[in-house]
């Protein structure tokens, strides 16, 4: 499979076998594994590990609103500080499927770390 792949299945970045979450967003709020339950790799290398999580959480979300603003301009041609804040007011909307980035966020960020740095596993 390619790496993107096992990203959106939330797959160890190492063995590419074990989950990282132990449920889904369905059954509410996964939580994570410690360790790999298949090769042992440690997802969080030290406490605050997930604070690079949260700066790719915030693009996602910037890029969202970007988006929703350039559709509402090409539909309306309104001014720009107009569709700005209609598009911050329809992500807002999207709220609830902010668990669903922020765990993306995570996946990301873990892949991110071990492509630059996969020598300290354990």
């Amino acid at each position: 499979m390619s790496t993107v792949t096992d990203i959106f299945h939330q797959l160890c970045p190492r063995c590419r076998m074990g989950k990282i979450f132990r449920g889904s967003l369905l059954s509410g709020f996964p939580r994570m594994h410690e360790r790999c339950p298949v090769c042992d790799l440690k997802f969080e290398r030290e406490e605050g590990y997930f604070l690079g999580a949260m700066y790719i959480s915030y693009g996602i979300g910037m890029a969202v609103i970007c988006v929703f603003a350039a559709v509402l301009w090409m539909l309306t041609r309104w001014p720009l500080p107009k569709v700005v804040l209609w598009g911050v007011l329809l992500f807002v909307l999207f709220v609830p499927f902010a668990p669903g980035i922020t765990l993306f966020a995570r996946v990301l960020w873990i892949y991110l770390d071990r492509s630059v740095d996969p020598e300290q596993d354990k």
